[in-house]
């Protein structure tokens, strides 16, 4: 960051270089984070490239022409993506999902975590390699 400050001073604000510190400079905080978390990701290509069949098959989804529909368009992808995110099969996933939350017990807290695709009681069925 030193080095950025030193150079933002000897070069033109307006020139390439100059813009290009500026801009590293403005996103200082964001490059500290994704190097102190390992986690992060420094891009966000998986996110892009899980909502492209949305994207692409927009035109198959005329039923969301309300808010209701889009709203359950977008539910319906979002546990789909996240399965897969997972390492689920999401058809799998989904029977399960709709076997069992007709039954679940609210009163029991930790019943709904137990569907999450991250849960680790997940049957093996659900798994991607089933």
């Amino acid at each position: 960051m030193a080095w950025l400050k030193n150079q933002k001073a000897r070069v033109l604000p307006k020139s390439s270089f100059g813009q290009a510190i500026y801009y590293c400079l403005g996103q200082w905080d964001k490059l500290v984070a994704f190097l102190q978390d390992g986690r992060l990701e420094l891009d966000n290509n998986r996110s892009e490239r899980s909502i492209k069949p949305f994207v692409i098959g927009r035109k198959n989804w005329l039923f969301a022409n309300t808010q209701r529909g889009a709203k359950a368009s977008a539910i319906t992808y979002s546990i789909i993506e996240t399965a897969k995110e997972n390492g689920l099969n999401p058809f799998h996933y989904l029977i399960y999902l709709f076997e069992k939350l007709p039954n679940l017990d609210l009163q029991d807290k930790d019943a709904l975590d137990q569907l999450l695709p991250w849960s680790e009681t997940l049957p093996p069925i659900c798994r991607m390699n089933n």
